[in-house]
Parts: C-alpha cells; sequence; structure tokens
C-alpha cells in the first residue's frame, strides 16, 4: 500500500519539486496539495493522508497553526514541518503544535523521503542541519511548563488575528475572513497589543515574523 502525502506550501516550485521526487517512487502517493493553512486543513478533513508536509509561514493560516487544528481533530498521523528557519523559537512552536518532524528547507530535497520513513515509524525526525545545542534547547523549553513562550498566553483567535495584521489585512478584510465583526477584531488587535506589551501595528508585525507566524516573503 503507497504511502498518501500532502505537500502545504505557498511556493508553487518546491511543491512541484516535492511533488516530483515522490512520484519517482512507486511506495508514495501525493493526493494533495495546498497553498495556504486553511486550505491544508481542509485537505486533512477531506483527504485523511498519511503524512503531511507543511510549511510555517503560510498566508491566512500559518503552518503551525494548522497542524495544531489537525492534530487536534486527529485527522492525520504525522506532520513534518518545512521551515526556512532553525532558531529555537520556530521549533518549540512547531514542537508545541504536535509535529513529528521538522526539515529546514534548503536541505528538503535530501532529507525529506528520509524524514517521512522516520515520523512512520513513530521516530521524531530532526534535520541534519540543526545544531544540537539548538534541539537540547528545543527539548528543554518545550518540557518546562513553567516557562511558557509568549504564543501560549495567546487564544486561537488572538493567534488567527496576529498572522492576518502583520500580513496587511485591514479590519474589514479580517473580519470577512473570519467570520465575524470589524469591531470584533480592533478589540482582538486592543487586547493582543495589551497582553504583547506593544504599543502599534509595527510591534505586532515584529513579534508575528520572530514568533514564526509569517515570514512576509
Amino acid at each position: 500500500m503507497k504511502t498518501r502525502l500532502y505537500i502545504a506550501d505557498d511556493h508553487a516550485v518546491l511543491r512541484d519539486g516535492l511533488r516530483l521526487m515522490f512520484e519517482s517512487y512507486h511506495c508514495f502517493e501525493v493526493v494533495g496539495e495546498a497553498a495556504n493553512g486553511r486550505d491544508a486543513v481542509e485537505g486533512a478533513v477531506h483527504l485523511r493522508p498519511d503524512v503531511m508536509l507543511m510549511d510555517i509561514a503560510m498566508p491566512w493560516m500559518n503552518g503551525i497553526e494548522a497542524t495544531r487544528l489537525i492534530k487536534k481533530k486527529q485527522l492525520v498521523a504525522k506532520v513534518i514541518m518545512l521551515s526556512m528557519h532553525s532558531t529555537t523559537e520556530h521549533i518549540v512552536q512547531a514542537l508545541d503544535a504536535g509535529a513529528d518532524g521538522f526539515v529546514l528547507k534548503e536541505t528538503a530535497g535530501a532529507e525529506v523521503i528520509d524524514a517521512v520513513g522516520a515520523v512512520l515509524k513513530g521516530q521524531f525526525y530532526w534535520s541534519r542541519k540543526i545544531p544540537e545545542k539548538t534541539i537540547l534547547a528545543c527539548r528543554t523549553r518545550k518540557s518546562n511548563t513553567d516557562a511558557p513562550t509568549p504564543v501560549m498566553s495567546l487564544s486561537r483567535r488572538e493567534r488567527e488575528v496576529v498572522q492576518l495584521v502583520a500580513e496587511g489585512l485591514t479590519s474589514a478584510q479580517i473580519a470577512r475572513l473570519l467570520g465575524i465583526s470589524p469591531k470584533s477584531v480592533e478589540t482582538y488587535r486592543s487586547r493582543l497589543m495589551t497582553k504583547l506589551g506593544v504599543t502599534d501595528v509595527p510591534g505586532l508585525v515584529k513579534f508575528a515574523i520572530q514568533h514564526g507566524f509569517t515570514s512576509l516573503t
């Protein structure tokens, strides 16, 4: 039986490259693709792949939030995060969301097959480019419940609003996308600034980039 894969990344070139690579092996089948986190969650609901390859920085909903939802709904067996960044913050957020592996995009072609094999065996896959000291720091922070990250203080809706504000959407646009009123969006934004200790939108954008919500690229 073939391993059913789903690829979520906002760069079509990367999706195409991964699809071609996997389709060159008879044991894999790419059953779907998405360019943003919301579509990735929908794909997980309808297709139930064995493994999802999930980019962290995607528009509308980032890969970390998509993974969090997918894991909560128990929609997919395994999720491997793809990222350009190997910072402790990015990796800890991925671990907190329930990811089963973390692969850097610079080595995705060489490593992703190994990563899929490892997670299907129940092993967490760490990209070979991630230093041991970073892995140790991530494991320590993940297990230290007395020191939660700033993101953990935010509700799911607040995390959604942070990302969409950082992507430059207006309150009206965010309201339409999330199905709430513009006034509610303004309330969420004001509450976020208070929680995070920032005083303006550029401060929220900086927070979103630093904590892996978006890369704005």
